[in-house]
């Protein structure tokens, strides 16, 4: 065991010299493994932070245990025919099933109504456009968590009698009233003037697109001003994870009382929910690592060529080495070993510094965009591993060269 211990570690310090010896031809063998390590953990970890940049935007957008039926919603990949059978199938959500779910629905902690539309704002000769005109029940403020400060939101009164009053947000807020509380003051949306209560807390941009360019208004109101009755989004909130489920299955069951729908029929209605747009997450994520992490594994596998090279030119250059070590009495195994010891330290190295080099570009990446980008445990590991292997292999057929080598001849060719 002691003599086994002592082959290993002599090998290990004999490629660590080796390698010392030869530090610019080291440098360059690494920079292959480097980079390829370093592009799979980047990559890995953007995919991961897209995923988590997304699905933070969308809690903050939805709420947390919120969920939404509507006529159509986007449940995943459809054919045509389908979405066309459902077109066909599916009916408008209507102000009285509103009220009679938010009646009857027994688990749900509240549930709301929402109507947008879009339309151009024109006030003392500034004009902004394609502003989101939200029309909604007071107690979508508790289900989509938002926050109002300063100033608060409507009141179930308020909706109730139609009140012109609205919420507004930041882009709004910089756009007409720039350095002044616009609480109190007033904005027109298609001639109707409207008094402002509140202001909605800053949400920045999902994907590109402003959240913050929102007015938010009873939605009795929204009905008069844009005229019109059917198609709302009808909005539930549970009251934790435990029980999301089983109040979306409540919600459900009792618009399907509502319109007389019996056991065996379809919904004639969708239903979105945050935990379908995670599964939605993870198989899009799960799609994009599918091809783009096999193409930059390309990466390594080139790394590991340049390491065989390297290793080549190695063999020839100790062949007087190999030579003499063999006549003293090596044997075919400690040589193979020997440079299957120095091909895979060489890896591991640069597994290591590819690491160091992700970690650097992924908070720099993370400090400019604002995206945060998670390296996963799995992908350090897959890394080390991958490389550590790619140096095996790529040292194997140098090493069976070396062990090969007739000690006499080479001996006599040096």
């Amino acid at each position: 065991m002691r003599q086994l211990y002592s082959f290993y570690s002599d090998a290990f310090w004999i490629a660590l010299k080796s390698i010392l010896e030869h530090k610019l031809r080291a440098f360059l063998t690494l920079i292959g493994i480097i980079i390829g390590v370093a592009a799979v953990v980047v990559v890995a970890a953007s995919i991961s932070g897209l995923k988590t940049y997304v699905v933070d935007k969308v809690s903050k957008v939805l709420g947390s245990n919120h969920f939404m039926i509507t006529r159509m919603a986007n449940t995943g990949r459809i054919s045509d025919e389908e979405f066309e059978r459902r077109n066909r199938r599916n009916k408008d959500i209507t102000w009285e099933e509103y009220l009679y779910v938010r009646d009857n629905c027994k688990m749900c902690l509240a549930v709301g109504a929402q109507m947008n539309a879009g339309t151009e704002i024109n006030q003392n000769g500034i004009e902004m456009p394609s502003v989101r005109i939200i029309g909604v029940t007071a107690s979508m403020v508790d289900i989509e968590d938002k926050t109002i400060a300063p100033g608060r939101f409507f009141s179930d009164a308020e909706v109730d009698r139609s009140a012109k009053v609205c919420v507004i947000g930041t882009d709004i807020q910089d756009k007409f009233f720039p350095n002044q509380n616009p609480i109190g003051q007033t904005i027109k949306v298609r001639g109707v003037p409207l008094q402002i209560v509140g202001i909605e807390e800053k949400r920045g941009s999902f994907l590109g697109d402003s959240m913050d360019r929102n007015i938010y208004i009873p939605f009795t109101l929204h009905k008069q001003i844009f005229n019109r009755n059917g198609g709302l989004q009808l909005h539930g909130k549970a009251l934790n994870a435990d029980v999301f489920k089983e109040t979306i299955e409540d919600a459900r069951q009792t618009l399907r009382n509502r319109r007389e729908l019996l056991g065996s029929e379809e919904d004639t209605f969708s239903v979105v929910n945050t935990d379908e747009f995670n599964s939605q997450m993870d198989q899009f994520t799960g799609a994009i690592a599918a091809v783009v992490l096999p193409i930059t594994g390309i990466i390594l596998v080139v790394g590991g060529i340049v390491v065989m090279n390297i290793m080549l030119v190695s063999v020839t250059e100790r062949t007087f080495e190999v030579g003499l070590r063999k006549a003293i009495g090596a044997t075919r195994k400690q040589i193979l070993l020997q440079f299957l010891i120095e091909s895979a330290l060489l890896c591991v190295v640069g597994g290591f510094f590819g690491l160091i080099l992700a970690v650097g570009v992924t908070q720099l990446i993370t400090i400019l965009l604002e995206i945060t980008m998670t390296i996963e445990i799995k992908y350090i590991v897959i890394s080390i591993v991958v490389s550590s292997g790619i140096g095996i292999l790529a040292g194997l057929y140098p090493a069976w060269k070396a062990s090969k080598l007739d000690p006499i001849v080479a001996l006599t060719k040096s």
